[in-house]
C-alpha cells in the first residue's frame, strides 16, 4: 500500500481553485445521487451515502446542493439516469489500474476511456485480470505531527480499525469498508480530526515506477481523473510526488 497516501494527497490538491472544485463537486454529486438511489436517502441508515456526504462537506459543498442530489437519487427530483461502471487496464511501467466511472452514456464513457488509454501508453484489460490485485478498504487520513500516533492507534483499534500506517506527511488508519463510518466518527468524538478519508481500492502490492514511465503513468492517471465520467482511478504504483506534480503542470 506504499504510495497510496501520495496519490490521495495529490487528489486533494487537485480540488483547489474554482475550476478544479467544480469538477470535484460534480463527482461528489454523482456519488451522492447513486448512493441515495442504492440505499435510500437517510445517511444514518446508508453508510455509503454518509461517507459521500462527509467528503462533499469536507470540500465545503452547500447543504442545499447535497439535498438536491439526494432527492435526485431517491426520485423526489428528476435527474439523469446514472450507471456505475468499472474497467480494468494496464498502464506504463507494468502497472495495473482500476477505473471507476459514473455515467449517463455507457458507450461514450468506454470510447473515451479507451481513447485516453491508447494515447497515453495504456490499454484495457479483460475483466478480472486486474481487480484481484486490489482490496477495498476504508482509509482515514491524518496529518503527521497533529496526532499522537500511539493514542490514535489505541483508539482506532478499540473502535474496530485494522491497522495504522505512517508514511511521509500522513498517518492513515485502515478499516474494513463496513466499519469506516463507525471508526471515523468514533475517532472524531475522541478528539482526533482527520484531514480526509474514503473507501478506496488499495493494491495488495505496489510496483516502483521511475523515469519516463513514471511521468507517463502520472499523466495518464491525471487525464483519466479529469474526465467528467471518471470517479476514481486506482493504480498499483509507487510514484514520487514530483512525477505527479509534473503531470499537473
Amino acid at each position: 500500500m506504499s504510495g497510496h497516501n501520495r496519490w490521495a494527497k495529490i487528489k486533494h490538491k487537485k480540488l483547489a481553485g474554482d475550476q478544479r472544485r467544480s469538477k470535484g463537486w460534480s463527482k461528489f454529486l454523482k456519488e451522492i445521487t447513486i448512493a441515495a438511489r442504492a440505499g435510500g436517502g437517510d445517511p444514518d441508515n446508508n453508510a455509503r451515502l454518509r461517507a459521500a456526504i462527509d467528503r462533499a462537506r469536507g470540500d465545503n459543498m452547500p447543504l442545499d446542493t447535497i439535498s438536491r442530489a439526494i432527492k435526485k437519487g431517491t426520485g423526489e427530483l428528476e435527474g439523469s439516469t446514472l450507471e456505475e461502471l468499472t474497467y480494468e487496464a494496464y498502464g506504463p511501467g507494468g502497472t495495473a489500474l482500476v477505473i471507476e466511472l459514473m455515467t449517463d452514456n455507457r458507450n461514450r464513457a468506454i470510447a473515451d476511456v479507451r481513447h485516453l488509454l491508447d494515447r497515453h501508453g495504456g490499454k484495457l484489460a479483460s475483466p478480472g485480470s486486474v481487480t484481484y490485485m486490489f482490496k477495498k478498504r476504508g482509509t482515514i487520513i491524518f496529518e503527521a505531527g497533529t496526532v499522537g500516533e500511539d493514542a490514535l492507534m489505541e483508539a482506532a483499534l478499540d473502535l474496530g480499525a485494522d491497522d495504522l500506517l505512517t508514511e511521509g506527511e500522513t498517518v492513515t488508519v485502515f478499516t474494513d469498508p463496513g466499519s469506516y463510518i463507525t471508526v471515523k466518527e468514533g475517532l472524531e468524538k475522541k478528539g482526533f480530526k482527520p484531514a480526509g478519508g474514503e473507501v478506496a481500492m488499495l493494491p495488495d502490492n505496489t510496483v516502483p515506477v521511475v523515469g519516463d514511465a513514471a511521468d507517463a503513468l502520472a499523466k495518464l492517471v491525471t487525464i483519466l481523473e479529469d474526465h467528467e465520467d471518471v470517479q476514481n482511478v486506482y493504480v498499483n504504483a509507487d510514484l514520487d510526488e514530483q512525477a505527479l506534480e509534473r503531470a499537473e503542470s
